[in-house]
C-alpha cells in the first residue's frame, strides 16, 4: 500500500512534519510518498529516513512536475 501525502506549497520542515505524522498509520513495509515544491524536502527527507530508521526508496516525478519522494516504513 501508498500513501499520498500533497505538501505543495509547504516550506520546510512542513513536509517533513506530516511524513513523520503520517508514518504510524501505515503499516511496516508499507510506503509514503511525499509530493512537495520546498526544495529542501530532498535533503529533507533523506536525512529524516536515516535519523528515524526507515527507507528511502527515491525520487519520482508527479504529472505536474513536483517531486515526489518515496520513503517505505521498516519499523
Amino acid at each position: 500500500m501508498r500513501l499520498d501525502l500533497d505538501c505543495r506549497g509547504l516550506r520546510c520542515p512542513a513536509p517533513i512534519i506530516a511524513l513523520a505524522k503520517a508514518l504510524p498509520g501505515v503499516a511496516v513495509g508499507d510506503e509514503i510518498a511525499v509530493a512537495a515544491t520546498d526544495v529542501a524536502a530532498r535533503a529533507d527527507t533523506q536525512a529524516w529516513c536515516r535519523m528515524r530508521g526507515q527507507e528511502y526508496l527515491g525520487e519520482e516525478t508527479a504529472e505536474d512536475g513536483t517531486p515526489v519522494y518515496r520513503v517505505r516504513r521498516l519499523s
